[in-house]
């Protein structure tokens, strides 16, 4: 079968990471170049990027705004770590199983987070989650660092107190344990098996991309299975991030996996359905 692509005249909108909306708000227009989202990115590349991105942020103060949109807040406390201690509140609960201790301020490690990958991905159940991103009236969230080797997700608590951001605690969980156990088992799955990925791909799946001819239009049609290996993109399969905004969000049988670059203004979105038994995939757009 050959791919059906049709291309549309039509201004590309594109839709910068939080990285780059906030090197914006926190350091001019700068903007910096970063390695396409994979586990395989080059640590010294990343090293350059992340060290380059603290710098800019440690030496330009978070302006007060920046606590009204968690994302803006959250990219300077990644970045840095003057306003990373200070934003923690010491001694910080740090809970695993039954058992609960505490980490004092002279023992924390500066965490970077997604900062040296470059990239950083969500999950979704549904698009009016994803509008929950700008919702200034949200007072609490979850950072959620998944990883998919080892089934282990360490949770990173933070809650606005008096208008201001803090690290409130960690959680130390497994993945059996989480409301998302049955997509992030077949994300681990799917993500680094690419005959599993032909496997999985709806009898039609919508595609959107930019088209290599012009700039400034995009291509839509439809891929199968037959098709897929020719536009499936890359995916970390190690480790990978969900921010979850709000109250826990419940089990569900459709998913939004949004791939998203810090400063380069690149995401890839994956949409799957939980049907006759497992999970499709049903649109991909990049």
């Amino acid at each position: 079968d050959v791919v059906t692509i049709v291309k549309m005249n039509k201004i590309v909108i594109v839709f910068l990471g939080v990285g780059a909306v906030m090197l914006g708000s926190c350091g001019g227009n700068k903007t910096l170049d970063t390695a396409a989202p994979a586990d395989s990115v080059a640590v010294a590349a990343d090293t350059v990027v992340t060290d380059t991105l603290e710098q800019l942020v440690s030496e330009t103060p978070m302006p007060k705004a920046a606590d009204e949109l968690f994302d803006d807040f959250f990219f300077n406390f990644a970045a840095n770590r003057k306003l990373q201690r200070k934003r923690i509140a010491f001694p910080l609960p740090v809970t695993k199983g039954n058992r609960t201790d505490s980490i004092t301020r002279d023992k924390w490690k500066t965490e970077t987070f997604f900062m040296r990958q470059g990239y950083y991905t969500l999950i979704f159940n549904n698009r009016k989650q994803m509008d929950r991103v700008k919702d200034t009236t949200i007072n609490h969230v979850v950072v959620k660092k998944v990883f998919l080797q080892s089934n282990g997700i360490k949770e990173y608590v933070f809650d606005r107190r008096n208008g201001l951001w803090m690290m409130t605690a960690i959680s130390n969980t497994s993945i059996a344990k989480n409301n998302n156990a049955s997509f992030l088992n077949f994300y681990k799955h799917f993500a680094s098996d690419p005959e599993f990925q032909v496997e999985s791909i709806d009898e039609t799946v919508m595609f959107t991309g930019p088209d290599p001819d012009d700039d400034f239009s995009t291509m839509e049609g439809i891929l199968t299975p037959d098709t897929w290996p020719a536009f499936a993109p890359e995916l970390p399969h190690e480790m990978i991030y969900n921010i979850q905004y709000g109250e826990d969000y419940p089990a569900s049988n459709f998913k939004i996996f949004l791939l998203r670059g810090i400063s380069n203004g690149m995401e890839t979105e994956l949409t799957f359905q939980h049907k006759n038994g497992g999970w499709k995939v049903t649109s991909l757009i990049q």
